[in-house]
């Protein structure tokens, strides 16, 4: 058993984006490294990977357009995020194609990016900064997360290709 999640990562130009928000040193602020920022779809907790992939290689994943802003807000007291829109019906699928395995979190999905970390309720310079872009999602990964006390090494192990509509023409 692994401690899986199932994430998208952000394209190159969201991750300069991102990068661009003011990184003060702040006390009891912990900024997650660029490497680990990504977007839940589906925390799975200790599974099997190769279950997972079974389940997950099976699945219509919908095509995304993940949509981040418009302002950096704090979630659940202690993480400072950047909201994400766009990529529900991707969640959904995500849920229903693994629902047989890993922790089941009755709470509903709210697509976000975290990029800090903080004791409950320490300020921030950052909340509240203005941020906005969007990426298109063309695939899910499938990711370990080793805890370690330097922090979290995360691990793609599979991705797996959104599938997008294809429109044909009926005019002839």
């Amino acid at each position: 058993m692994t401690r899986l999640f199932v994430a998208v990562w952000p394209d190159a130009a969201t991750a300069e984006r991102l990068r661009a928000l003011d990184r003060t040193d702040e006390p009891g602020v912990r900024w997650v490294p660029e490497p680990n920022r990504h977007v839940t779809l589906r925390f799975l907790g200790e599974a099997d990977p190769a279950t997972a992939i079974g389940l997950l290689g099976t699945a219509t994943l919908p095509a995304a357009t993940a949509v981040l802003g418009p302002v950096v807000e704090r979630l659940d007291g202690r993480q400072i995020v950047v909201p994400v829109a766009g990529v529900d019906d991707l969640a959904d699928a995500v849920r229903t194609a693994t629902a047989t395995i890993g922790e089941h979190d009755p709470r509903p999905f709210r697509g976000h990016l975290t990029i800090a970390r903080t004791r409950r309720g320490e300020p921030s310079a950052v909340l509240g900064a203005a941020i906005t872009c969007r990426f298109t999602v063309d695939e899910i990964a499938l990711v370990s997360s080793d805890l370690r006390p330097t922090g979290a090494v995360y691990t793609t192990l599979e991705t797996f290709l959104c599938h997008r509509s294809v429109r044909r023409r009926t005019d002839r």
